[in-house]
């Protein structure tokens, strides 16, 4: 049964970029969460997952932000463009409807709870909802979770899915791509600290937590080895169950920073005032990765995908919602299909 009836150029990638990318998963590890981003707390949106408690779990030192993570929030949205809708695979233009799936228990900024508890928003939602807007498409959004978007998306049960995926190696023998965001590591930090993390230089003798089994835990892991073969102290890395837990061991001063994906850390630094972000490290160092809308290998969707991408760059919706979302640092100056073929 054909799942659809059931419903009415930044830079070139290299092969050593790409593979470099993540933890070089097996492909029977591809729904292994490389990159895990934190849960926002401080704030309503987080109770999804803290409970939306504001209580010195987290070591306090809360604000309001300045993003507006309400249910009713004006959406961003775009037009039809006729030239970029006529690029569409048949099937999906007969259908008329972009079903796009999220991970429907991922962080704030990117897919969340907004302050209701039943509202899902997010830069990764409002992306999407701009592309189907621009290839004249309905907007279906459906949620999955970050372990089964690979089988969901094979599957047949979505057209595209939009969840902080980095482009890998191992994930392009299975999917096509159309890149849409830088993705960066940064630190978290106490404001007003005396040092600057950046490189693995700066990282000497610090204390950082990490999340466990992580991409950025590779990146601090191959930094120590270079410490050690230098003859210099390497960092002493810290691993905690919960980010509350490890934004309390921030606040205290028993670590000297949090490395985290940036899009992550930027939301949390604007709920908190005693907060800030250090140093922007490329998630695939030490080449570089991409954000990227994912789509079944063979589908036809990346290049329609990425020439609306494109249009809505050119048209400045594409920066408006970058910009509601604080991640305007990963901004693309293009964007294009990448594929096993083309990576």
């Amino acid at each position: 049964m054909n799942p659809r009836t059931t419903r009415p150029a930044p830079r070139r990638l290299s092969r050593r970029s790409v593979a470099a990318s993540g933890l070089l998963l097996p492909l029977g590890l591809l729904a292994a969460c490389s990159d895990p981003a934190p849960t926002a707390t401080g704030g309503g949106a987080a109770a999804a997952s803290d409970g939306g408690g504001s209580s010195a779990s987290d070591g306090g030192g809360e604000s309001a932000g300045s993003v507006d993570t309400t249910g009713t929030q004006e959406l961003i949205r775009s037009t039809p463009d006729e030239s970029v809708a006529a690029l569409l695979p048949p099937e999906i233009a007969e259908a008329g409807v972009l079903r796009v799936g999220v991970n429907g228990t991922g962080s704030a900024p990117l897919t969340f709870l907004a302050d209701d508890n039943q509202t899902l928003i997010g830069s990764e939602i409002d992306i999407a909802r701009i592309v189907a807007d621009k290839l004249g498409l309905e907007f279906d959004l459906r949620t999955t979770t970050w372990e089964n978007w690979p089988l969901k998306l094979e599957a047949g049960e979505f057209d595209v899915v939009h969840s902080n995926i980095g482009i890998n190696a191992e994930r392009l023998q299975k999917f096509d791509f159309a890149s849409y965001r830088a993705a960066y590591m940064s630190f978290l930090v106490k404001k007003g600290a005396d040092f600057w993390l950046e490189d693995a230089d700066s990282l000497s003798g610090r204390i950082i937590a990490v999340g466990a089994a992580t991409n950025q835990e590779r990146i601090l892991t191959d930094w120590n080895a270079e410490l050690v073969a230098a003859g210099k102290e390497p960092a002493e890395l810290k691993n905690y169950s919960t980010e509350a837990d490890t934004l309390l061991a921030l606040g205290s001063g028993r670590v000297d920073g949090y490395i985290a994906p940036y899009a992550s850390l930027s939301f949390v630094a604007d709920r908190r005032d005693d907060m800030e972000l250090q140093g922007r490290i490329n998630a695939g160092w030490p080449d570089e990765t991409l954000v990227a809308a994912t789509f079944p290998g063979g589908s036809g969707l990346a290049e329609p995908y990425a020439a609306a991408l494109n249009a809505l760059i050119e048209e400045g919706t594409y920066a408006q919602v970058l910009d509601r979302w604080l991640l305007s640092d990963e901004a693309l100056p293009s964007s294009r299909a990448h594929t096993k073929e083309n990576p």
